[in-house]
């Protein structure tokens, strides 16, 4: 399941629902995302997604890695709008046989989320806004995986 929400979600909440009734999954590995103040200089982040694009891109993403991990299942939330210092950007859960696949899965579609994903991220701070680009380390990051492919 990949949603996209405008309003803050509960983690823990989410977390509980994905877990519910798995009597053949053997782990369940989960990532949170949460927006930093960036020691005061982000009063808020604001992310644009195009839709129906953003969520088809994201999809292919996690069909990849549904098989590369032989996931059972995977979740993702991500916020889209204003989004406060604190509250949850994104939420990640694979469930898989092994914890191994599990982490990994997680691991993987952070990556791509983080750099390859179609959304478009502004900082708002008291010296106005900046768009955020990926930083050399989440192209290392994805680097990982593109080289074993």
């Amino acid at each position: 399941m990949i949603t996209l929400l405008q309003e803050p979600f509960e983690p823990g909440a989410q977390l509980s629902a994905f877990c519910a009734g798995r009597t053949e999954t053997g782990a369940v590995a989960s990532f949170v995302g949460l927006a930093r103040a960036e020691g005061g200089q982000a009063a808020r982040l604001e992310l644009e997604a195009y839709p129906g694009f953003t969520e088809a891109e994201i999809g292919r993403i996690a069909e990849t890695a549904r098989e590369r991990f032989a996931l059972d299942d995977l979740m993702i939330l991500h916020r889209i709008g204003l989004i406060a210092p604190g509250e949850a950007i994104v939420f990640v859960a694979a469930a898989a046989t092994h914890r191994r696949a599990a982490f990994e899965a997680c691991d993987y579609l952070m990556d791509y989320l983080k750099s390859r994903a179609p959304f478009w991220k502004k900082e708002h701070g008291p010296d106005g806004a900046r768009w955020i680009e990926p930083r050399a380390q989440d192209h290392a990051d994805i680097a990982r995986w593109t080289a074993s492919d």
